[in-house]
């Protein structure tokens, strides 16, 4: 990355442009456990071994087995996420104020939407999947150690591991809430120190707001969404290049049917994007986390 962003009205300092990608790890739990790699600008192709070759006895005069891996290929293609937040032009001498802007709410914003995307949108296009369309689903609105248990089970169903959750806020709660006979809370060792759930059945656990979609009651009715597990290893998140900075004074924005003249009321505004793809090697390997089921 080149020492400084050059625009119109302001240099930023390269270490404003690099806490912001920090900041969007920071904010993303999918990119946390995602495994991060190149994506060049025209798109990848990345080969998925889909079976393993397989050994045999045999006797010394035997013909020796033959036997193949079998292989396919994914699709990744990056799409640009973008947000542009106009600023008072008091923060055009307060490069303090801006940077504090800048860490708190932009970077906030990328991970938020691109989390709920991969666990509950719609692919911006082709070569980008999401986990939403997942037909493995547990319900742990009642025997709520057992649907974990049963969550593990079926990611291992598809010779895969499940080495973490992505949790809501509100699946932290109905884990504290869990109790064995005696009283005592499942899911944390000591109520007096222990102040989160860290892990579930000793797999990491990472909790987020965006791991939560709340139940839909009339029209195409769905169940309470409180997180998601899986096998991380097998997803892949694809950056074409790192978070992009641009600043102007002199645009008009348009937001809906409002449009704002920078320039006109002493403002400028700063673009933040960057170009991501997301690829899973196969839906089986994870699985969803329902509070309830549907209602009738």
């Amino acid at each position: 990355m080149a020492e400084g962003i050059s625009t119109t009205s302001i240099t930023l300092p390269a270490s404003v442009s690099n806490e912001i990608w920090g900041k969007t790890l920071e904010n993303s739990a999918i990119m946390q456990l995602a495994q991060r790699i190149d994506l060049p600008g025209n798109g990848l192709t990345i080969p998925v071994i889909t079976g393993e070759p397989a050994a045999d006895w045999v006797t010394e005069t035997d013909n020796k087995p033959v036997s193949q891996h079998t292989l396919t290929t994914k699709d990744m293609k990056g799409y640009t996420l973008a947000i542009i937040e106009p600023f008072s032009n008091q923060f055009r001498d307060n490069t303090t104020a801006l940077y504090n802007e800048l860490v708190s709410r932009l970077p906030f914003a990328i991970g938020k939407k691109f989390d709920e995307t991969v666990m509950f949108g719609d692919a911006p296009g082709t070569g980008f999947d999401t986990i939403k369309g997942v037909t493995n689903v547990v319900d742990a609105s009642t025997k709520t150690y057992d649907a974990f248990v049963d969550a593990i089970g079926k990611v291992a169903e598809n010779d895969s591991d499940l080495n973490a959750f992505v949790l809501s806020p509100q699946a932290k709660t109905i884990l504290l809430k869990t109790k064995d006979t005696t009283n005592r809370p499942l899911f944390i060792n000591n109520v007096q120190t222990d102040g989160a759930v860290g892990h579930v059945l000793s797999v990491p656990t990472r909790f987020t707001k965006a791991a939560h979609k709340a139940a839909v009651t009339s029209g195409t009715k769905s169940a309470e969404v409180i997180g998601f597990g899986g096998d991380w290893t097998n997803a892949r998140y694809g950056v074409v290049k790192d978070i992009n900075i641009s600043i102007s004074d002199q645009a008009t924005l348009t937001s809906g049917s409002k449009t704002l003249n920078l320039w006109q009321r002493n403002m400028f505004a700063v673009r933040c994007e960057f170009e991501v793809g997301f690829v899973v090697r196969d839906l089986a390997d994870f699985v969803r986390i329902d509070n309830g089921t549907v209602a009738a």
